[in-house]
């Protein structure tokens, strides 16, 4: 223990409490520091702290020893330099397009996106002036032909939510370099054991560590990971400022989840598998939107660039709206709930929830019709999933 200052009176003994020195011996897993900042005995170090990322432990919004565990191991799994832990997967995107575009500057995102995503592409127009421009993620001579001179990033999912096209990396991210913009991929879908967008060429990759990383339900989180130290540290002085910060606990949860995330990865992979298969040959379902079937736009590129295809997919009812209701109404097993990536199934209606910002219009680019449903696969045994759904479809 450090100096407890037996001196001092108890209602001060209460506040400066003794703090454990480990030596000789470490902790087998990362532990919590639940704390929001940390003491210093030198002026100059603490001042060097707050002006670079890979300084000294200062304050939690900068960064704690717990959410650097989770930053190093994330950065790790994804091959970058560096990442930047946020509150949520919404934070870790703001951060990172708001902390690299400026009124009048233009992005090209793939058409088929995550709702949220989608609806701060549009407050960027209408508070920002920043222009979109929605190109095919699969189709680099559409983003070829999209850029302009005021172009600054590309935004792709490796797995769209909740359509399932997989975008075309290796084409837009090169694409993309050759034109000198940056390349942003969310890859929450796929996580780190089925694709590492950086290995293709990606500057960014976004994760809601919420869903997969976790994988239990119980946590709220994103993260930012970067290929070059020089495009995290710029976003990495905006997002002090913004204050997205993740919290020790929930950094310490998502660690823990980390350590199963394959294991957990092979079994939603699995458990999708037969449950596609089989929904795709039911009367009641008129398309099933999945990269590991062969009628799947995606299907070659999946297969080329995924190790899995994932553990969330949608499907189309043959009685549009009312037959969605009707199904998630009936459900037993299976969940309705938002959110994916843990262990329970969950369902639910994309154009009423995930996806409600969208416009008819734009729901009809992303291919979302008034009876598509997804469904987040868990890792339940995979026949007492299939007598859920195939009771649910009767």
């Amino acid at each position: 223990m450090n100096d407890f200052r037996p001196e001092t009176r108890p209602e001060t003994r209460a506040v400066h409490l003794p703090q454990p020195i480990i030596e000789g011996s470490r902790p087998i897993t990362v532990p919590i520091y639940q704390t929001s900042g940390f003491v210093f005995d030198d002026p100059a170090v603490m001042a060097d702290a707050m002006g670079r990322p890979d300084g000294a432990y200062v304050y939690g919004r900068y960064t704690n020893p717990t959410v650097r565990s989770l930053e190093q191991a994330v950065s790790g799994l994804e091959g970058g330099v560096a990442g930047i832990a946020t509150g949520s997967g919404m934070g870790a995107i703001n951060t990172v397009l708001l902390g690299l575009l400026k009124p009048g500057d233009h992005l090209v995102a793939q058409s088929s996106l995550y709702g949220g995503t989608a609806a701060m592409l549009n407050e960027l127009v209408g508070r920002f002036g920043i222009t979109v421009t929605y190109v095919p993620g699969d189709d680099p001579g559409a983003l070829r032909a999209a850029v302009r001179p005021e172009t600054r990033l590309v935004y792709l999912e490796t797995i769209s939510n909740p359509m399932t096209l997989v975008a075309d990396l290796p084409g837009m991210c090169a694409a993309a370099a050759e034109l000198g913009i940056l390349s942003v991929v969310d890859n929450t879908f796929a996580t780190p054991m089925l694709c590492r967008p950086i290995e293709h060429g990606a500057d960014i990759v976004v994760h809601s560590t919420t869903k997969y990383l976790s994988g239990h339900t119980d946590v709220v989180g994103g993260l930012a990971v970067f290929a070059d130290n020089a495009t995290y540290e710029r976003v990495w002085h905006f997002a002090i400022e913004l204050g997205a910060s993740a919290d020790p606990f929930a950094a310490w949860l998502t660690l823990r989840g980390l350590q199963t995330l394959a294991l957990r990865m092979e079994r939603h992979c699995s458990n999708a598998r037969l449950l596609a298969t089989r929904l795709a040959e039911h009367p009641a379902v008129d398309a099933v939107h999945w990269p590991g079937l062969a009628s799947h736009p995606s299907y070659e590129l999946a297969g080329k660039l995924l190790s899995g295809f994932g553990g969330v997919f949608a499907f189309d009812l043959a009685g549009g709206r009312a037959a969605g209701e009707r199904f998630m109404s009936s459900v037993r097993l299976a969940l309705l709930a938002p959110s994916l990536g843990g262990v329970e199934t969950l369902v639910l209606h994309p154009a009423t929830t995930s996806h409600r910002s969208l416009s008819p219009e734009e729901l009809r680019r992303s291919g979302i019709g008034e009876g598509t449903v997804r469904i987040a696969v868990g890792i339940e045994h995979p026949e007492d999933l299939w007598s859920d759904l195939a009771q649910a479809l009767a």
